[in-house]
């Protein structure tokens, strides 16, 4: 992982995406009703990532941009490099009357292998990595308490240790508008993701 003082400088000008969401028809930073939560996760590329949630009951919104790092809004290019220290991160805006914030850290955890450190199958760097970004204590206990339910029923598969980065969420850069809802505009696009085949179990003590 990229130090802080090795990171690039990235600029003080943020992106703006402003077509709307190709699935939702919506704008993609809002306004969202007054109800709605925001999570964050990153579990590989973010094409695949986005789609498990947008096709979630109860998600409202998707959105994929870079997260957990240094560099102030970085291009698609500088996060390949390895040295902003973001990960590819989706942006999951949703009613948590119909969809718990535990039941989407499941969908999380089932989409991807959260045993690889810094890849995710063919893909390798630091941007591909697992992680969880919380905005508050109640997210942080339920993503701990569920990584810990989900790394025991791993290590009972034969898997080894769980390496998600389960931290604070920072600011969330969005990503460049050809990203944005990638496998709906390119049906036929790569999609790296995949889960251990192992099920997550939320809402079980």
């Amino acid at each position: 992982m990229v130090r802080a003082d090795e990171a690039l400088v990235g600029r003080d000008t943020p992106l703006r995406v402003t077509r709307p969401h190709l699935v939702f028809g919506t704008a993609l930073e809002g306004p969202f009703e007054d109800t709605a939560q925001v999570a964050y996760f990153a579990l590989g590329c973010f094409w695949g990532a986005e789609r498990r949630f947008f096709e979630t009951p109860g998600v409202m919104s998707t959105s994929v941009g870079y997260q957990g790092g240094f560099t102030p809004n970085p291009t698609y290019e500088e996060v390949c490099s390895g040295r902003t220290g973001h990960a590819e991160t989706v942006r999951v805006v949703f009613n948590p009357d119909v969809v718990s914030y535990e039941s989407l850290v499941g969908v999380f955890f089932e989409s991807h292998d959260p045993t690889q450190g810094y890849r995710q199958g063919n893909d390798i760097g630091t941007q591909y990595r697992s992680a969880i970004y919380v905005t508050d204590d109640a997210q942080a206990e339920i993503a701990r308490e569920v990584a810990a339910r989900y790394s025991r029923r791993l290590r009972d598969a034969g898997y080894s240790e769980v390496t998600t980065e389960i931290a604070p969420a920072g600011p969330f850069y969005l990503a460049e508008e050809y990203h944005q809802q990638y496998l709906v505009a390119n049906p036929n696009g790569y999609c790296g993701l995949g889960g251990t085949g192992v099920s997550c179990p939320v809402g079980v003590l």
